[in-house]
């Protein structure tokens, strides 16, 4: 709605004569302001969503017409929503500047992390945090510097608010969730790159790996058999992680043997302690444990109790390797491991008694046919 405009005072007119009345006090003709006017708004001049683009076209001009009007071609197409207009030309201003905001911030990321992995008073965990950290303040500061180049005046996205709160309430709710969380778990260093963690395929089945890297949405581990599992980080800060190396990498592997009772138990722990010693990658410190667990059903059941510094190499090869060692051993020394063996006892009564008689009834049948 435009300005009123200020009508000037005028004389009132006698309706029956057509003369001025007079004011009989004063004898001058008795004046009067008419209502005001009100002029229609006239309509605002859409505004160029870019307004880098209006510069950068004038400045294209000056230097060659032949591109200058191609640019003026470019910039005619244009789409107006409400008070905001955007030409094909605003399209190519922005595409050349987001590349090259992307190219520099890319090339700042890759300067930074390369100048973090040569401070060597930063840990693994400190140097990753500080490189997520470093690249979240460049991508940022790229974004701004963006917007600043392109002279984007920001009223222009409101249109757009509403739809990009919408999106990150909804759809990068968990993105954004697994950032802070990886976050949090390199400052607190509870899992980090290199750590040993208990892992479970879709069969629920348990096995060991080990964490290769960190990432924005999820961590990456690898077990024995080269599967790489991909886990959110989320779920690490809510669910149960055991972690095999996290104030030590000592693990304790339990291996239970078991020997016939007619068996020396001083020889088998002697020969126990023995295979220990004479396979690689146990530790000697802590030093290990032979404990009798049982007396079972069909042998004495030993616990050989040892302990390794790598669990990332396998806890089954080395069981393996010790239990082989264990079996050379026995068989040099005549020592027996039992297989299971039930005693029937058959109580007497009359079914039974006639089933024997049946039974030797057609043994002597049979011989005499024979």
């Amino acid at each position: 709605m435009g300005v009123p405009a200020q009508p000037e005072a005028v004389m009132i007119m006698d309706p029956e004569t057509g003369e001025p009345i007079i004011d009989p006090d004063t004898g001058e003709p008795l004046m009067a302001i008419p209502d005001a006017i009100e002029t229609p708004a006239a309509d605002p001049e859409p505004v160029t969503a870019i307004t880098t683009s209006d510069d950068l076209r004038e400045a294209v001009t000056e230097r060659s017409e032949t591109v200058g009007g191609i640019v003026d071609t470019l910039d005619s197409a244009k789409l107006e929503v409400g008070s905001i207009s955007f030409s094909m030309w605003d399209f190519v201003v922005l595409m050349l500047v987001i590349a090259l905001v992307l190219f520099i911030a890319w090339g700042v990321t890759r300067l930074s992390r390369y100048a973090l992995r040569r401070m060597t008073k930063l840990d693994s965990s400190q140097r990753l945090l500080s490189e997520k950290i470093s690249t979240i303040v460049i991508w940022a500061v790229a974004f701004l510097i963006g917007i600043d180049l392109l002279g984007i005046d920001l009223t222009a996205l409101a249109v757009f608010s509403g739809a990009f709160g919408l999106a990150i309430g909804f759809g990068l709710q968990k993105t954004f969730g697994n950032l802070i969380a990886g976050i949090i778990l390199l400052m607190d260093k509870s899992i980090k790159p290199g750590d040993v963690i208990s892992v479970a395929d879709s069969a629920g089945n348990e096995g060991f790996g080990q964490i290769r890297k960190i990432g924005i949405r999820a961590i990456s581990v690898v077990t024995r058999d080269q599967t790489e599992y991909l886990i959110p980080n989320e779920n690490l800060m809510i669910n149960q992680v055991v972690n095999w190396s996290y104030s030590s990498r000592d693990v304790r592997v339990k291996a239970p043997v078991g020997v016939a009772y007619d068996s020396d138990l001083d020889l088998v722990e002697k020969l126990l302690y023995k295979a220990v010693e004479e396979t690689p990658r146990i530790l000697p410190t802590p030093k290990a444990r032979v404990n009798i667990m049982a007396f079972g059903n069909s042998s004495v059941d030993f616990e050989l109790r040892f302990w390794i510094s790598d669990p990332e190499g396998g806890l089954a090869n080395i069981r393996s390797d010790v239990y082989k060692r264990i079996w050379q051993l026995f068989k040099e020394n005549d020592i027996e491991i039992p297989f299971p063996q039930n005693d029937i006892n058959l109580r007497r009564n009359e079914p039974f008694e006639q089933l024997v008689a049946a039974i030797g009834q057609r043994l002597e049948k049979d011989s005499t046919n024979g």
